[in-house]
């Protein structure tokens, strides 16, 4: 017996609710798992750092947000803070950010910051390079290589992610500075990720490139405060996260050419209670959907994602550090697709500033305080 109207026009909106499920971007679980960790201090009496790199031979530098770059040896402890750094506007959210080494390293030394640079009373990101010396107390020669135009900050919203992909090409994420409309405005830097090559000249092929009114260093638009950003071991491809409003903090797969939505598109609202209002709803044609949103913001930070043979069960995750919800997030992944969620770190209410894998296979992170520790994690069933 066929089935009735009434039936055959429930399965059909049944099919149409499904497909727009699947369709849609992951939304976190309102109250993901707690998950017990091992968690060493390696080292503390850090002011307030923000990024780390590992050394080829051991060691690594961390920046600290009021200025310094300190040298972390396995035999000798930290460094008093090198020498030749640039000057930094160490105000609000500002200072000393990211740091990256250069990928050939091995070869010219060559050590990246980006950093908030002062120009009277407003700051923007800016990003340079010095030499490591041989003696790892000094950047040699630093010279500044990328500068956010115009300068709008009055302390806020730098982002200030690096990253190298596989080719050499350098991304830098930057923050809107808290003006809202200028990360739609492709003829001002604020809300972008921005793609150079490795000596900050902008490559030809960039998307922006001969388009008038636009900036030609832009690989993406539409950003709100992008505080995290690594490359998926994988695919290659560059993901970043950047903080929503009071909700709506959201994980991106970046496009060339791409807008992703900021202000005209959020999943939160403004701090006050109210709507933002830019925002005509949580999706726009022609604007892109995150990958993974969370309606409460953890106020989300630095990103790794774990490719290492040391502890399995963390394979095919990325970790996002947490300032608000003061934690650290694992995030389990099927090709893009997040499939689940845990937090570590819970108990010691520690917001969680940048996260790095090791090249021990260990997870390594920094506590944004003063004093700020670094931390090495392991699952708690490890053994290790």
């Amino acid at each position: 017996m066929p089935p009735s109207p009434a039936a055959s026009t429930r399965a059909f909106f049944l099919f149409l609710s499904l497909s727009a499920a699947l369709a849609a971007p992951t939304r976190a679980a309102s109250e993901p798992p707690s998950v017990a960790a091992r968690v060493t201090s390696v080292a503390g009496g850090l002011d307030h750092p923000w990024s780390m790199a590992f050394l080829p031979g051991g060691g690594m530098l961390i920046t600290e947000r009021s200025g310094s770059l300190r040298l972390l040896r396995a035999a000798g402890g930290l460094s008093k803070p090198l020498s030749g750094l640039p000057k930094v506007a160490a105000q609000g959210q500002g200072g000393l950010l990211d740091v990256v080494l250069s990928p050939d390293f091995a070869n010219d030394r060559y050590v990246y910051l980006s950093y908030a640079e002062a120009d009277g009373s407003k700051s923007g990101t800016a990003v340079g390079r010095g030499r490591l010396s041989d003696d790892g107390t000094a950047l040699e020669g630093f010279r500044v290589l990328f500068r956010q135009e115009p300068k709008l900050s009055s302390g806020l919203h730098y982002g200030s992610r690096l990253v190298f992909d596989r080719k050499g090409y350098l991304y830098i994420s930057l923050g809107e500075n808290n003006q809202r409309p200028t990360a739609q405005d492709l003829d001002k830097l604020q809300g972008k990720v921005v793609r150079l090559k490795a000596d900050g000249s902008v490559p030809p092929d960039n998307p922006f490139v001969g388009q008038a009114g636009a900036r030609p260093e832009i690989w993406s638009y539409g950003h709100r405060n992008p505080q995290g950003m690594a490359l998926n071991p994988w695919s290659g491809d560059l993901w970043e996260n950047e903080h929503g409003p009071r909700g709506g903090d959201e994980i991106n797969l970046v496009r060339p050419g791409k807008n992703y939505g900021w202000p005209l598109v959020t999943h939160g609202i403004n701090y006050s209670g109210l709507p933002i209002p830019e925002a005509k709803g949580d999706t726009l044609p022609g604007m892109e959907a995150p990958l993974f949103w969370w309606p409460k913001s953890p106020a989300i930070s630095g990103m790794a994602f774990y490719d290492a043979d040391r502890f399995p069960a963390w394979r095919n995750s990325v970790f996002i550090g947490a300032l608000a919800n003061q934690n650290l997030i694992r995030l389990t992944l099927d090709g893009d697709r997040v499939v689940a969620q845990e937090r570590l770190l819970v108990d010691r209410k520690s917001r969680i500033r940048d996260v790095r894998q090791g090249p021990d296979g260990y997870v390594y992170v920094l506590t944004d305080a003063s004093p700020g520790e670094l931390l090495r994690v392991a699952p708690a069933d490890s053994g290790e």
